[in-house]
């Protein structure tokens, strides 16, 4: 597929889900079966690991057609980058979704600032750039969005492998935005 045709298929997925008419395609047996030797997603998704985004679901993919990597603020640490190199180095996937969402709970926590301890503070200085790029009085969603953005631009400049691959061409990295009551994803 081409890159336009894998973005208008996670398109026409999440019409389906917004909609109520999943297909539930590639997710029997037999398609477990077919992935033994291997795997060749055609879209990466670095989504919040928020229990009410399921990507899968979102897009109505099956078995095989995402390779998903879930962590809160939907953030690019070392781990969500070394797994978003592989997929790229190693599985030749050439769509980067960036998926933020509605009423983060990460997001909101960056926004209150405080003690949070060690790790969590340390998950939380990534969302930083996007508090200071949206304004001191900036919306919860509006900060989600923005982390998606500027996420997405951060990926390429972070790591080799994905910025040779941006500007080979061959990849592209899209922010997007989940709404929570009726499950549309927004392309940014």
């Amino acid at each position: 597929m081409t890159n336009q045709e894998v973005i208008q298929r996670l398109k026409d997925g999440n019409t389906r889900f917004v909609e109520d008419k999943l297909d539930g395609k590639l997710q029997d047996s037999s398609r477990r079966d077919s992935l033994t030797g291997g795997q060749q997603p055609y879209a990466i998704v670095l989504s919040c690991a928020d229990s009410r985004v399921v990507p899968e679901l979102a897009f109505d993919t099956g078995l095989g057609e995402l390779f998903v990597i879930r962590v809160a603020g939907n953030v690019a640490n070392s781990s969500t980058l070394a797994s978003i190199e592989y997929a790229v180095a190693h599985l030749g996937t050439q769509i980067i979704v960036v998926l933020g969402h509605e009423s983060c709970g990460a997001v909101t926590a960056a926004i209150n600032g405080g003690d949070n301890g060690y790790n969590l503070n340390h998950l939380l200085a990534h969302i930083a750039p996007a508090l200071a790029a949206s304004g001191e009085d900036a919306a919860v969603n509006d900060v989600v969005k923005k982390n998606a953005e500027l996420t997405a631009k951060e990926l390429a400049g972070r790591s080799a492998i994905i910025g040779d691959a941006v500007k080979g061409g061959g990849l592209e990295i899209l922010p997007a935005y989940y709404n929570l009551d009726s499950g549309k994803v927004d392309f940014l």
